[in-house]
């Protein structure tokens, strides 16, 4: 596969990978791990962190955050105020 497209390095070292390139590979997502090595003074290789494919569902993940965030305890309040009380309280 031969792909090519221009990028823009932006502040901060910060380079979007075009559209073009990012369809025609499935693992890049947003917030998806990459290693970034260079083997040549004039070539960067980008490849996904992992190759199994022991990825994060994020919306699953953010559900469960709140519902733990959501439980109330009698009397004591939610368990995020639990957890915000023991952790300054030391």
């Amino acid at each position: 596969m031969n792909i090519q497209a221009v990028g823009i390095i932006r502040q901060r070292g910060q380079l979007t990978i075009p559209d073009k390139i990012r369809e025609a590979f499935d693992w890049l997502t947003p917030s998806s791990a990459v290693t970034i090595t260079s083997q040549k003074p004039d070539e960067i290789i980008i490849r996904p962190a992992s190759t199994s494919k022991n990825t994060v569902d994020w919306d699953k993940m953010w559900s469960l955050i709140k519902k733990s965030r959501a439980i109330k305890a009698k009397g004591r309040g939610s368990a995020a105020e639990f957890i915000k009380k023991d952790r300054y309280s030391h």
